[in-house]
């Protein structure tokens, strides 16, 4: 007799292939059982689906938006870099030009003056052992330069050489409280003493207190003894304010200077003159003025209202 257990599977074997075969026979008439069922299966989990999606798309967006944080904040920082150095690149064009400015502007003036000068940069401005307001130059005395020289820039006197070494030098500049130069108006004979007094206007007193002195007059060097620490000639400043009160026992005056000390790049030592005392062949040229408008203005007579 056979086991129990083999005719249960037969008969199990039995069922499956004769439900396979009704399928089959179904699916082969039109009737796709299959499909139904996928079709209600997928109906009933579509919601589920959306729902999901959009509950977790936020979660997938925050850590993508992770995965590249890092690659972001190093373009950034590429970029601000990028910035920096466009930005310095930016500030040398601009020191250059007017470098290259403020040297071709000492150039032409010592060209009209007949000067050997040397050309150098300012390096440092300000002394670290006292309160004198100087320069610092990188060119000295083996460029040819010596104690008591005339230094300019391309409007007018500087200062003078104070001390040198090899290579560098420190300027004295005229605004200084102790600066001292002899200067004569151009254009005249009339001599006096500026005066440094630590800003851009220095005082000037009158040799003479017969002469007068008048705003707008344009001083000039006058010169020293072998052309140190002062060559002649060089344009110093301009008359801004006078006192010509009769009696007194000097005259005074207050004088602008042309060089502008407070933005100094290039300036040139004057080595020597060979041309001699250009008198006032270095008079700045005074700035054209602006011509005033002239507005013609016609009147046109309202008739009178007829009777």
């Amino acid at each position: 007799m056979a086991p129990r257990g083999n005719s249960r599977s037969r008969l199990l074997l039995v069922i499956l292939l004769v439900t396979a075969l009704f399928l089959i026979t179904l699916d082969l008439r039109g009737v796709s059982l299959i499909s139904g069922t996928r079709s209600a299966t997928q109906t009933f989990f579509s919601p589920i689906q959306s729902f999901s999606s959009r509950l977790f798309a936020p979660i997938g967006n925050f850590f993508s938006d992770v995965s590249h944080l890092g690659r972001s904040g190093n373009e950034i920082e590429a970029l601000q870099k990028e910035n920096e150095a466009l930005k310095a690149k930016l500030v040398l064009q601009k020191d250059l030009k007017g470098k290259l400015t403020q040297l071709k502007s000492v150039l032409n003036l010592a060209g009209e003056a007949q000067y050997k000068i040397v050309s150098a940069r300012v390096i440092a401005r300000g002394s670290a052992t006292s309160f004198s307001q100087t320069i610092t130059i990188d060119a000295g005395s083996s460029s040819g330069i010596a104690r008591d020289m005339t230094v300019m820039s391309g409007a007018g006197l500087v200062g003078a050489v104070k001390s040198v070494t090899a290579n560098s030098a420190v300027i004295l500049l005229i605004s200084d409280p102790t600066f001292r130069i002899g200067v004569r108006v151009a254009g005249s004979q009339v001599m006096g003493i500026l005066s440094g007094t630590g800003s851009r206007n220095f005082e000037l007193e009158l040799l003479d207190a017969t002469e007068t002195v008048k705003i707008g007059d344009v001083l000039l060097a006058r010169g020293s003894d072998g052309g140190k620490p002062f060559v002649p000639g060089i344009p110093v400043g301009l008359v801004i304010d006078v006192d010509n009160t009769s009696g007194q026992l000097t005259k005074h005056g207050r004088v602008s200077s042309y060089a502008k000390l407070t933005s100094l790049g290039i300036v040139s030592v004057v080595i020597s003159e060979t041309g001699g005392d250009p008198r006032d062949g270095l008079v700045p040229p005074k700035p054209m003025a602006t011509p005033t408008p002239t507005v013609t203005i016609t009147v046109t007579p309202t008739p009178s209202p007829s009777a």
